[in-house]
């Protein structure tokens, strides 16, 4: 799963740069690969399964001798946790709550991190996507959700998201900061000429 090129990267940064010339929001987009890389998952799995096969083999059939079922422990345990690594087979073993919270997890962090919370009349806000969990949000400083119900964000990020499920990560982010301008610029016009922040996008390997 290939991130942005960076000429992708200077599309995303232009379309925020057009965005702010009319809202006195912030914008900051990030882009992370993934978002844990949820070593112990893959290794709960292969211990567990290394665990019930043979056992189940040996109870069903009595073919096992207890020297063969500890061999047969092992290989299984040494193939399912080389196979259960392969990025593609980890993200179906991980339950879906658990990789948005650590998604939504690292969005609150990197929103903290870029100093959205920083900005002159709090009108900071961040458009997150993590790849490998398909996972899009909008956070905002109190400036913005003061003016605009959290809500107002739903359709937005749900059409992102489809992109993001689509491959169509460049478009999702150009039409999610045009579709997000539209609502700034009404209710956070613009009030003064500023950048306090950078308009590239921040990627996250």
């Amino acid at each position: 799963m290939a991130l942005l090129t960076e000429h992708e990267q200077r599309q995303v940064a232009e379309a925020i740069a057009r965005v702010e010339h009319e809202t006195d929001a912030e914008l900051v987009t990030v882009l992370a690969a993934r978002a844990d890389d949820y070593t112990y998952i893959p290794l709960l799995w292969a211990s567990l399964l290394a665990l019930v096969v043979p056992g189940v083999v040996h109870y069903l059939t009595g073919a096992l001798t207890m020297h063969s079922l500890l061999l047969a422990q092992w290989l299984i345990f040494i193939v399912l946790c080389l196979v259960f690594r392969i990025p593609a087979i980890t993200s179906h073993l991980i339950p879906r709550a658990v990789r948005h919270r650590r998604a939504s997890n690292l969005a609150r962090r990197q929103f903290l991190e870029q100093n959205l919370h920083h900005t002159v009349g709090s009108t900071g806000m961040l458009i997150f996507v993590c790849e490998a969990e398909r996972y899009v949000e909008i956070l905002v400083d109190e400036g913005i959700s003061s003016r605009l119900d959290n809500s107002t964000w739903d359709a937005i990020v749900s059409a992102f998201t489809q992109q993001v499920k689509q491959g169509q990560t460049l478009q999702g982010f150009v039409n999610c900061i045009e579709a997000c301008g539209e609502l700034l610029k009404v209710h956070v016009p613009v009030t003064q000429a500023r950048n306090e922040l950078p308009n590239r996008l921040v990627v996250l390997t």
